[in-house]
């Protein structure tokens, strides 16, 4: 992932392979992943974390060791590279979140109207936010001070925290890991984030770090309970080869093939069902894409999600500057209107805690979905998805929901609505969510125009956006 801050170079420096548009998308097939995806298309909004030893820094997960020239991969001046990344491989050493409370994330999660988690399992750097017993580098290795906390397996306490909740469960795995000597190999330089040597010239060390991934992707397929959704990043790593890449750019001209099918494979006989999220790669084994960051101007042809943080930072940063709750409820209704899921993302802090601004937006959604969610679970696409401050979503009943957008500063739903879009089918009710009003309507020149009585309107008060309910539309 990649802060946001540097979205601005996104479109310009990223290769095609990182974009939500790398060819056409590959239907699943597999009926228990089709019920699984039906499911998690329901859920609509979930929680991500980004979060390992680098929140003790307040810096970027993981893109600070890499060195290519990109903003953010930008480390502090007056230290070299060789410096730096050996003291961010010490971070381990000194990390002890000991206000680690899954249980309150979970809760606040749930209180935001959240369905399902993502958790970073492992980032880029390779540091294993579990107990493999694979490598090292990991949160319950004797160095680390958390590892004698009865809760330092962090990822089977996130997991079983919001499974508790009734949450669907997610686990964030990088392909990459720049800590591993056969994928970031110590005998060359590391100027990329890719692998830095040939595989088709050494297919054996290859070989032995794809080994290394299909047995972590074991273990938390087969040691942390249900497990529902797959989600892969670093897509650079993939079977495709690049005979053509400059060199020093964020392509390598050899193949980085980790094998998909037999780690599909291997997840799913633990998993059955399992959605499987290879992002940025397409192909088979992409169930669902991912555009990071940003909202399709119109709905895609195929199951996605946006990711995207609350601050502009994946991972904590102090003083990071946080979405209001109002722009989040928004892109959370533009998103589902256009048929999508939002992931939105927290970075918890050093001590293991969701920082005060991100938990009282997460406060102030929930509020808002409390009155307005039946109108975003379950819920499909309609035309014309959105029209001026308008936007719609049809439940599996056949009603339309019409949800208003309110301006800043606008405290008070408008006294009439003006339907071009779907209209209120002969004797349907219509009713203004949260109120027990009934609402009026006109229809002229197939425009509906409805009414909202004063009462209603103030009942309602201060709201981030308003939700009229059609039992029925015309056809």
């Amino acid at each position: 992932m990649k802060p946001a801050s540097a979205l601005l170079l996104l479109a310009l420096l990223l290769p095609a392979a990182t974009r939500a548009d790398e060819g056409p998308y590959v239907p699943e097939t597999d009926p228990l992943v089709l019920k699984k995806l039906a499911a998690w298309q329901d859920w609509k909004f979930g929680f991500m974390a980004h979060w390992g030893p680098y929140s003790q820094w307040g810096v970027v997960e993981s893109w600070s060791i890499c060195s290519e020239d990109v903003p953010w991969c930008a480390r502090p001046a007056g230290i070299s590279y060789v410096d730096y990344k050996k003291k961010y491989e010490q971070l381990p050493t000194t990390f002890n979140p000991t206000k680690f409370d899954p249980d309150a994330w979970a809760r606040a999660a749930r209180d935001a109207g959240m369905r399902y988690v993502v958790f970073t399992t492992k980032h880029h750097d390779g540091f294993s936010m579990f107990d493999t017993r694979q490598a090292d580098y990991r949160i319950t290795a004797p160095d680390v001070p958390f590892h004698s906390n009865p809760r330092a397996n962090i990822t089977k306490e996130v997991f079983d925290a919001f499974r508790a909740q009734g949450f669907g469960i997610g686990a964030y795995f990088s392909k990459a890991d720049w800590h591993n000597r056969d994928y970031w190999a110590p005998e060359w330089a590391t100027p990329t984030r890719n692998n830095n040597y040939d595989t088709r010239k050494y297919p054996k060390r290859w070989q032995r770090f794809v080994d290394f991934t299909h047995k972590q992707i074991g273990e938390l397929t087969s040691q942390y309970g249900r497990v529902d959704i797959l989600w892969l990043d670093a897509g650079w790593v993939n079977p495709h080869s690049h005979p053509h890449a400059p060199a020093y750019s964020d392509q390598v001209p050899w193949p980085q093939d980790i094998d998909m099918p037999g780690l599909a494979a291997l997840a799913r006989r633990n998993q059955p069902g399992l959605i499987v999220v290879d992002r940025a790669v397409g192909g088979k084994y992409e169930d669902y894409r991912t555009p990071e960051q940003q909202v399709p101007d119109r709905p895609l042809p195929y199951p996605w999600e946006t990711c995207m943080t609350m601050g502009d930072s994946w991972s904590y940063k102090p003083n990071d500057r946080y979405k209001s709750a109002r722009d989040l409820v928004h892109i959370l209704v533009d998103v589902v209107a256009k048929g999508g899921n939002l992931l939105l993302n927290v970075g918890p802090d050093a001590t293991g805690q969701l920082p005060k601004p991100a938990l009282e937006r997460m406060h102030d959604i929930g509020k808002w979905m409390k009155v307005n969610g039946s109108a975003i679970y379950a819920s499909h696409p309609i035309k014309p998805y959105a029209e001026g401050k308008l936007r719609f979503t049809q439940l599996k009943d056949g009603s339309v929901n019409v949800i208003y957008l309110a301006d800043e500063g606008e405290t008070l739903p408008p006294a009439t609505i003006t339907l071009k879009g779907p209209q209120p089918a002969p004797g349907a009710t219509v009713r203004l969510l949260g109120t027990d009003a009934t609402l009026t309507t006109t229809r002229q020149g197939g425009v509906t125009t409805i009414a909202i009585p004063q009462d209603a309107r103030q009942m309602l008060a201060g709201a981030y956006a308003w939700t009229i309910r059609m039992s029925a539309v015309r056809p």
